[in-house]
């Protein structure tokens, strides 16, 4: 699963994001699991996620908490974003302990994922790496647009949306936080950082004057 791969930006702006997902292999280790969704779920949020969600159901800023929580099927894939290494290291290392048998894929600069890993004892079977984008990179938005679509990997949330929500926030018509919690709402996996698409509009917002 690597649709968390592809997020663009900075080493600083990425240093503030690390999506990571829970999922099982279906027909194989997948059947009676989904209470053991629910339990790495609620493992996530014991250490401060920005974001979650279970791509059956939808995510936090979209659908809530409990109905998230209470409907974890055997082929959810459930998912949370923190916005520190110590949070995702705490959390890693109580998913590790519960051993659950469900495959954890974590996303991120290795520079800052791989000590993590070595600190609690984690070796990882396999690597996927983002060789960036082919074609016509001519067509595609601006960077800075990119670096806050890109946090949603199944690119649900518009390039059109992001510049709305820009376009609001200059006239006073909604607040940062309130734009970046609405451009959270179409990414149903919930892997999309609020607090980085927050530093990511306020960027965007010096950079025009606005």
């Amino acid at each position: 699963m690597t649709h968390t791969l592809h997020r663009s930006g900075t080493v600083e702006s990425l240093s503030i994001d690390y999506p990571i997902l829970v999922i099982a292999a279906q027909g194989i280790n997948s059947k009676d699991s989904a209470p053991k969704f629910r339990k790495a779920l609620e493992i996530i949020l014991k250490h401060n996620p920005v974001n979650f969600g279970d791509m059956r159901t939808g995510n936090y800023f979209r659908k809530g908490l409990k109905p998230i929580l209470n409907s974890t099927k055997e082929n959810s894939i459930v998912h949370g974003v923190f916005t520190n290494k110590k949070d995702l290291e705490e959390c890693l290392k109580e998913l590790k302990e519960a051993d659950l048998g469900l495959s954890v894929v974590v996303s991120g600069l290795f520079s800052e994922v791989w000590p993590t890993l070595k600190n609690i004892g984690l070796k990882p079977h396999s690597l996927n790496i983002s060789l960036g984008v082919f074609g016509k990179k001519e067509l595609l938005p601006e960077q800075d647009i990119l670096d806050i679509t890109t946090m949603c990997g199944h690119h649900c949330v518009s390039p059109l949306l992001v510049k709305k929500m820009i376009s609001d926030i200059k006239r006073d018509k909604i607040s940062i936080e309130e734009a970046a919690r609405e451009l959270a709402k179409p990414c149903v996996c919930g892997v999309f950082n609020p607090l980085r698409a927050e530093e990511l509009l306020e960027k965007i917002l010096k950079k025009s004057g606005g």
